[in-house]
């Protein structure tokens, strides 16, 4: 006696179309939130310490400065002008394929100078607290320096063009911003990062670590080197 193949019922068929809709509309959901609202952004360097170190993990906030496309978009989701001291996520200007976060401290039509590492807006002195310079030696225009690094401590004065910031780095002796590569278009600018999802103590140079032994000792480490006090540190 043969036995009958079991046929699907409806109510299975009706269980696989519902988890199907599901994971398709989380997935549409999901795809949707990555593209237009919120990013993941490594930081590889320290151009950004203290504030931001080698190894944090950040989610960027892609609607803080962007323009509303949508009628009464701006209403629902207000955005703020840039302002000096935010710091923000942009395309490198030398290579747009590239992601870079940096400190804004100059704005359009500003004036902008480095006297013997002091930053000057408009001829003032600009308080910044958030700093720090890991080399003591100040690097002056009459010793005998190559260009690179002179204006590192002594650089300007510059105008900063209209739909342009001057962007700087935390760590000022070990940041290549705009004293090396010149201004960020105002549309190049991204997101302004939001919060610190997951944090290790990674090596200065894992970033260029990409083969596979590489990526599997970073995924071993991501645990035993957690910073748990960084997780979920909103980002000011």
């Amino acid at each position: 006696m043969t036995k009958e193949p079991k046929t699907r019922t409806p109510r299975s068929k009706s269980l696989f179309r519902e988890y199907f809709e599901l994971i398709a509309e989380t997935a549409v959901f999901v795809f949707f939130v990555m593209t237009f609202i919120v990013q993941a952004f490594q930081i590889p360097t320290g151009s950004m310490e203290p504030t931001l170190l080698i190894g944090d993990f950040l989610l960027v906030n892609k609607l803080a400065y962007t323009q509303p496309r949508l009628p009464l978009e701006g209403v629902v989701l207000p955005r703020k002008p840039i302002e000096r001291g935010a710091i923000v996520v942009f395309k490198y200007p030398k290579d747009l394929t590239k992601d870079f976060v940096k400190r804004v401290i100059g704005l359009p039509g500003e004036k902008i100078e480095v006297k013997d590492k002091q930053v000057y807006v408009n001829d003032k002195p600009l308080d910044e607290p958030y700093k720090v310079h890991i080399d003591s030696h100040i690097n002056s225009r009459n010793d005998f320096y190559n260009y690179d690094e002179i204006i590192r401590d002594n650089y300007g004065p510059v105008t900063v063009p209209p739909g342009q910031l001057f962007v700087m780095g935390d760590n000022r002796d070990n940041s290549m911003d705009s004293r090396y590569w010149g201004f960020v278009p105002l549309a190049s600018i991204k997101g302004r990062p939001w919060v610190i999802y997951f944090s290790y103590k990674a090596e200065r140079d894992s970033w260029q670590k990409t083969g596979f032994r590489d990526r599997l000792k970073k995924l071993v480490s991501f645990i035993p080197k957690a910073r748990w006090s960084r997780m979920l540190r909103v980002i000011n």
